[in-house]
């Protein structure tokens, strides 16, 4: 199967989660859908094809002179088909599990399906800023919540 292939896959198994997220009923099944048919399944095989990778038995490029400790090393490894697929299946893995997580306290603190949506789609889209804006936004209804506790 071809790195375009997997990429191609991966991303549609994440859009998947990440419908369900957002349109299903959030019912322990559906989030245990999502956990673990979703998320479980990409990191499964980030993982595998992580191991393939570093040995150098799923791609012939393999990691080339590439590492995790600087800069260079780091685009080496994003370098290769292979490196870019692992690198993309990381954040849809990480992504869709923090989407799972804001749904989830949203959900908890009483937020709005269409509330929630908008920090969804920045989860999706730009993760990291999504997760920023939900911890922002949360925080006033998270005090409010221990203080009536």
């Amino acid at each position: 199967m071809s790195w375009d292939t997997i990429f191609l896959l991966a991303n549609y198994w994440a859009i998947g989660g990440w419908l369900l997220l957002a349109f299903a009923p959030r019912g322990p099944k559906v989030l245990a859908l999502i956990l673990y048919a979703g998320v479980f399944l990409l990191c499964l095989a980030y993982a595998v094809m992580l191991g393939g990778f570093l040995s150098g038995t799923i791609d012939a490029g393999g990691p080339g002179d590439g590492d995790f400790t600087t800069l260079a090393g780091v685009m080496k490894l994003f370098d290769s088909p292979g490196g870019a697929t692992l690198g993309w299946t990381h954040y849809l893995a990480f992504d869709l599990f923090t989407g799972m997580w804001i749904a989830r306290d949203a959900d908890a603190k009483g937020f709005s399906r269409i509330v929630q949506f908008p920090f969804l789609f920045l989860t999706l889209m730009v993760g990291p800023v999504g997760l920023l804006t939900w911890l922002i936004v949360r925080e006033r209804r998270a005090r409010a919540q221990a203080k009536a506790k």
